[in-house]
C-alpha cells in the first residue's frame, strides 16, 4: 500500500475553526485525481476524568451542527504551540474547574482521516478534585454531571453517548480501568 502522492494544492477558505483546500493527488495506481476536498481543523483533547471517588466528569451541551443536547466528555481546541497535556489540563480547568493529580494519553485519534487532517488527544485523569469555578468562553454553556464506572457503561450500551470520539475514549479509558474486558 503505497500513500498518496499531493501534486498541489489550493485554499477554498481559510477560517479559525476550519480550512478548506481542495488538493490534486496522485493515487499511485496510475489515476491523478484533481478534486479531493480536505479540511483543516486545529488538533483536539478530550479526556477521561475521575473524581477522587471514583465519579466519571460528563458535560451536557447544545451542539448546533447535529441539532442535539449531548452528554460528552470534557475537552475541545488545543491552542496554538501549546502541548496536547497542557490543553487537556486546561479545558477541564475551564469547563468544570477540576484540577487532577495523574494524567496519561490512552488513544491518538482521527475523527476523520478520509476528509479531516486533524488528531484528538484522548486522557486518562484520577484524582480530579474541585479547584475552581467554569470559566466558559462565550459561546460555551454546559452542565457539569457526574457519573459512576456502571452508569457509564449503561449510558454506551444504551446508545446515550452521541459523540462518536467521546464514545471511543469511554471505551478505551474503561479498558484501561479494567472496568470492561
Amino acid at each position: 500500500m503505497l500513500k498518496w502522492q499531493r501534486l498541489s494544492s489550493r485554499y477554498l477558505m481559510k477560517e479559525q475553526w476550519a480550512t478548506l483546500r481542495v488538493d490534486t493527488c496522485d493515487l499511485q495506481n496510475g489515476v491523478v485525481k484533481d478534486d479531493y476536498f480536505v479540511l483543516e481543523y486545529p488538533n483536539w483533547v478530550n479526556a477521561v476524568a475521575l473524581t477522587t471517588d471514583n465519579k466519571i466528569i460528563m458535560v451536557r451541551q447544545y451542539r448546533h451542527a447535529g441539532d442535539i443536547i449531548s452528554l460528552e466528555i470534557p475537552g475541545g481546541v488545543i491552542d496554538g504551540t501549546e502541548q496536547p497535556e497542557d490543553a487537556i489540563r486546561r479545558e477541564l480547568l475551564e469547563e468544570t474547574g477540576y484540577s487532577f493529580q495523574t494524567l496519561e494519553l490512552i488513544a491518538t485519534l482521527y475523527p476523520n482521516p478520509a476528509t479531516a487532517n486533524n488528531v484528538t488527544y484522548t486522557y486518562l485523569l484520577k484524582g480530579g478534585v474541585k479547584t475552581d469555578e467554569q470559566h466558559l468562553d462565550e459561546h460555551e454553556i454546559l452542565n457539569v454531571e457526574k457519573y459512576s464506572i456502571e452508569e457509564v457503561k449503561q449510558l454506551l450500551l444504551e446508545n446515550k453517548i452521541d459523540q462518536s470520539l467521546h464514545a471511543s475514549a469511554l471505551f478505551y479509558g474503561l479498558m484501561k480501568l479494567e472496568a470492561i474486558k
